[in-house]
């Protein structure tokens, strides 16, 4: 596991060691490392995405390779290339927007040609908004357009939160990202504030609208949706922001925040609109039943696609969705 000791990767490891995995820690921090080893009594590789051989001495004999070392832009092509060369599966939880994209068009071809699996931005962002999505689609096969709406108690970033933010915008420029009518728009304008109607507990919250997040790469690279659009609590968007907001603190023994959080997914087809709805609590601790799951079903074979493919692809959504109880819970209500 590349990237073990970071906030969401100390979440992933405890999550496969109650499991029943032995998760070989790797990263390139041996003191980070060795003090996580002695917590665990895991097994330590020290590896560097800037030492080809390090990474793959690090995967050697294990059965796949879980990437949580952020920022995404700089790890996930050399953790894939390593994941090749080793044959095994590579998932990541990234939530970068422009390094999902990457993985798609660098690796679709090579992975599919090696017959390797793939599975990026296996997160909060980018995996379950799209299991989500998948769910409420049921027996369509298109859609007009998909909304994610994500209604956050509050946001406290953690750092690698705060660095893959930076390299996103270091990348993006003065511009922001759309994805509207089957491809992606660079906007310099505003993204538009507005009230989304939350289901309860949470009700009516004001939004800013075209928060654009990994769902948005997720969704369109496996369902016809020509309108993918993401939507951000105004106060949650301000918190990530914000230069003096706190690193998330943990509010019980597993080392969860007290951060709550409903996705109310909707697709709509003509006049008929279908939804699925999660709630949870803490968004980086819930990736690690996320990303674990997904480990599961990839090693014992309850995949559905071959190559780079997201989770709406590579799973069954709603038996996904199960599986992830009492983590998450979640409903699709009645279409209208």
């Amino acid at each position: 596991m590349f990237g073990a000791y970071g906030h969401t990767g100390r979440f992933v490891v405890a999550e496969l060691v109650k499991r029943g995995y032995a998760p070989v820690l790797s990263g390139r921090d041996a003191d980070k490392l060795n003090a996580l080893a002695d917590e665990t009594g895991l097994e330590v590789r020290v590896a560097s995405v800037d030492d080809r051989a390090s990474l793959d001495r690090a995967l050697a004999g294990t059965a796949a390779v879980i990437n949580c070392a952020g920022p995404f832009a700089s790890t996930t092509a050399p953790v894939i290339e390593a994941a090749l060369r080793a044959r095994i599966p590579y998932l990541d939880v990234a939530a970068e927007i422009e390094a999902n994209l990457d993985t798609f068009a660098h690796f679709a071809d090579r992975a599919r040609g090696a017959g390797a699996v793939v599975v990026p931005a296996m997160a909060f962002f980018g995996g379950l908004g799209d299991l989500l999505v998948t769910a409420a689609m049921g027996d369509w096969t298109k859609a007009d357009s998909a909304h994610i709406a994500y209604g956050l108690s509050s946001w406290h970033p953690t750092t690698g939160t705060r660095l893959s933010g930076a390299v996103s915008r270091e990348r993006r420029g003065d511009h922001r990202l759309r994805y509207v009518g089957g491809r992606w728009e660079h906007r310099t304008d505003a993204p538009p504030t507005l009230d989304w109607a939350f289901p309860e507990p949470m009700g009516p919250r004001p939004v800013i609208g075209e928060f654009t997040m990994a769902d948005v790469v997720t969704v369109p690279s496996h369902l016809s949706i020509p309108d993918v659009t993401t939507y951000m609590t105004a106060q949650a968007a301000r918190d990530v922001v914000a230069p003096d907001t706190s690193a998330p603190a943990p509010a019980d023994e597993s080392g969860r925040s007290d951060q709550t959080f409903l996705i109310d997914a909707v697709v709509r087809f003509g006049d008929t609109e279908r939804r699925a709805v999660a709630h949870g609590q803490d968004i980086y601790a819930v990736t690690a039943p996320l990303v674990a799951e997904a480990l599961e079903r990839v090693l014992t074979g309850r995949t559905r696609a071959v190559g780079v493919a997201s989770a709406g692809e590579m799973f069954d959504a709603p038996d996904f969705l199960a599986a992830l109880s009492p983590h998450i819970t979640w409903v699709v209500p009645d279409a209208r």
